[in-house]
């Protein structure tokens, strides 16, 4: 049997995404629902909503079935929050699925590893796409089909294949007194006419000049929500911005107007294309094809 190693995230939603259109498509759902259930209480105990009942290095024990070629297995990693606890992440999973052997590998950063030909597959959000590799021009991007488009071949040979369909979206937000001293309603023509400053986090700033179009950006300085700093409420202090928005309660709560969807924060399957051969194709298929709406030339 040949084997397919897929690099993936190690927590949080883009890898609970993998996971769930792997079970999705093999019926693997047993192994797919005890990984995210795993991930998701260590994420109560990291975030203090749980309390465990044994110490982390005994929870990691139980967790990882090193018995088993196929695992899975979890690792340590020192969370970003205050006092940097440790985290169990996910580390790795071994899945027989017809005539394949599917190898999905946690890393910090999939898309990196598969920029340094690490991986031929893996999955990382649509947004470090855009942060690392998309051509800015003056024109907008809008969605996950021009992405490709926008990738210069001699920079890099990853390219998007297919949306997983988690998403949420880059939405345009703005207080009522902002919106009624445009001549246009909240969408990117209200930004191309609009001078002044646009609430972003730092993180996305080469996103959003890709997806609101260089040309729109003139006359506009960006400002930056500061770390720990609720986004909404500094977007409502600025009086314009864009920000992540699922249901949009809080930036209403804040008194903010939404407005254009600008691009979908979705995970990607992503190939690099100097590494496909055909077990990596049939990979491919275990995760997209039979006519998926978001699958994408490569």
């Amino acid at each position: 049997m040949s084997t397919v190693r897929v690099a993936v995230p190690r927590k949080g939603r883009p890898l609970e995404a993998v996971l769930e259109r792997l079970a999705d498509r093999t019926g693997a759902t047993e192994s797919a629902d005890e990984i995210i259930s795993t991930l998701r209480y260590e994420k109560a105990i990291t975030k203090g909503n749980q309390t465990a009942d044994r110490s982390v290095y005994d929870r990691l024990a139980a967790y990882s079935d090193l018995s088993s070629p196929e695992g899975p297995e979890y690792t340590l990693l020192r969370d970003d929050r205050d006092g940097m606890p440790r985290r169990i992440v996910f580390d790795s999973v071994r899945m027989e699925l017809g005539d394949v052997d599917v190898h999905l590998v946690g890393r910090e950063e999939p898309f990196r590893a598969l920029r340094k030909h690490e991986f031929a597959l893996g999955f990382d959000s649509a947004d470090l796409v855009l942060e690392e590799v998309v051509e800015l021009t003056p024109d907008p991007l809008t969605d996950l089909t021009e992405v490709n488009d926008r990738i210069d071949p001699h920079d890099t040979d990853v390219r998007v294949v297919s949306g997983l369909g988690d998403t949420v979206w880059h939405t345009l937000l703005a207080t009522p007194e902002t919106v009624d001293a445009s001549d246009y309603p909240l969408t990117r023509e209200l930004v191309e006419a609009y001078e002044g400053t646009l609430c972003i986090s730092p993180r996305y700033e080469r996103l959003v000049e890709a997806v609101l179009g260089t040309r729109a950006l003139d006359g506009i300085e960006f400002a930056y929500t500061e770390t720990g700093a609720e986004e909404e409420a500094a977007i409502a202090d600025t009086g314009i911005g864009v920000y992540l928005t699922v249901t949009g309660t809080t930036a209403r709560e804040h008194g903010l107007e939404l407005g254009e969807q600008l691009f979908p924060s979705e995970t990607v399957l992503l190939e690099n294309a100097a590494e496909r051969d055909p077990v990596v194709e049939r990979a491919t298929e275990l995760f997209v094809g039979d006519g998926l709406e978001t699958e994408l030339a490569v």
